[in-house]
């Protein structure tokens, strides 16, 4: 284990050193572990896949997060409070150990000792990306404790990490970025580009109490697609792209329409038409599957500043919320509803602790910390 400061000072003290001698000692203790982060609080946010037609490739983020705590220790543990902690693993299988070790790997280090603790607010198995999550809150954590970051501009290295553990990036770019996310690869790398987000959206969106495997909801998709099918979707992406970029929220009830995965997905998910229809006419602007699911997602518009002093008359959440559940609870499909909104910035450390001299003015880098929440 490194000494501590106050070891050094111990030491110094003992053995009458110079003040001179002492700058050198605390010179050479810098040359060994200053500037390595100890700890580091890391927070993701909830994502929401597709959208409608846009498989695979848009996503956007929702104001639900989930919190990690990653720090160096002498023996591995990881601890898990909140969702899904009943069924997720506690070794190093975990997405969020995943992240961390392919975070070490691209920078070319051994992963240490760690202990984990985790906070999940992001339900689980529902469609909400609660797998991105763990794995790009792994990936921040571990670029943070090895000290090193990625380039963005012209590359997205985390991205591409990110993307490649997923195999695409429409939950992993809205995690890592924020809002609302249109990712493409191009033959060499991911790539990504933000959507504008119309000012009052919120998202209702109805959890299911049962889960869905994501390779149970992908097993059920064509390879091959009909042609009018391909055409179909194409043009309600444009249509959703242009609906967030000119803040018609009326095109999204036939923008968030899709003939390439809910089609398939609906037996796998009963409640899915049922309660699209539902949200529509309760006065949704639209509504589609989340991701994989089992989660469905409707849109809304009219958020002025909170919502809980605004005038519920001016929105219509809460309405398409009761009709979600109604029409869930006609079919005995149990669950709850989640009432949230984008969130244009993705996930980011809260603090860190690294272990630096206090003493030493030439260290003055390593005096700054960004502190974010």
């Amino acid at each position: 284990m490194a000494l501590k400061q106050d070891s050094l000072e111990a030491f110094a003290n003992r053995n009458d050193l110079s003040e001179g001698s002492r700058l050198e000692l605390r010179k050479l203790f810098n040359s060994v572990i200053s500037g390595t982060r100890r700890r580091v609080t890391v927070r993701v946010p909830a994502t929401t896949a597709n959208v409608g037609p846009g498989f695979d490739c848009l996503g956007m983020a929702l104001d639900i997060w989930n919190e990690v705590i990653v720090e160096r220790a002498t023996v591995f543990s990881l601890e898990i409070e909140g969702e899904g902690a009943a069924v997720l693993p506690r070794d190093s299988s975990n997405l969020v150990c995943k992240g961390v070790e392919a975070a070490f790997k691209a920078v070319g280090k051994q992963v240490p000792i760690l202990r984990y603790r985790t906070l999940n607010r992001i339900p689980f198995a529902k469609g909400l990306g609660s797998s991105s999550a763990a794995i790009v809150s792994g990936i921040l954590a571990g670029l943070a404790i090895a000290d090193f970051n990625f380039k963005v501009k012209g590359e997205e290295e985390l991205l591409q990490i990110a993307a490649a553990i997923e195999g695409h990036p429409d939950n992993a770019a809205p995690c890592i970025y924020g809002g609302f996310q249109l990712g493409i690869h191009t033959g060499e790398r991911w790539w990504t580009s933000r959507v504008t987000i119309p000012h009052g959206l919120m998202c209702v969106v109805f959890a299911p109490d049962h889960a869905t495997e994501t390779s149970e909801a992908r097993s059920v998709l064509k390879q091959q697609v009909k042609l009018d099918d391909a055409v179909f979707n194409c043009g309600r992406v444009g249509l959703l792209i242009a609906a967030f970029a000119t803040n018609n929220l009326d095109w999204l009830r036939v923008a968030t329409e899709d003939a390439l995965h809910q089609p398939q997905r609906s037996p796998l998910h009963p409640h899915l038409l049922p309660l699209i229809k539902a949200a529509l006419a309760a006065g949704a602007h639209g509504a589609c599957l989340s991701g994989a699911g089992p989660a469905v997602i409707a849109f809304c518009g009219g958020r002025a500043g909170d919502v809980i002093a605004q005038n519920e008359s001016e929105r219509k959440e809460l309405e398409v919320a009761e009709a979600f559940l109604a029409a869930a609870d006609a079919i005995n499909c149990p669950g709850q509803v989640l009432i949230t909104k984008p969130i244009e910035h993705g996930g980011y450390i809260v603090t860190e602790t690294a272990t630096y001299d206090t003493h030493d003015p030439e260290n003055r880098r390593q005096r700054i910390r960004y502190v974010q929440d």
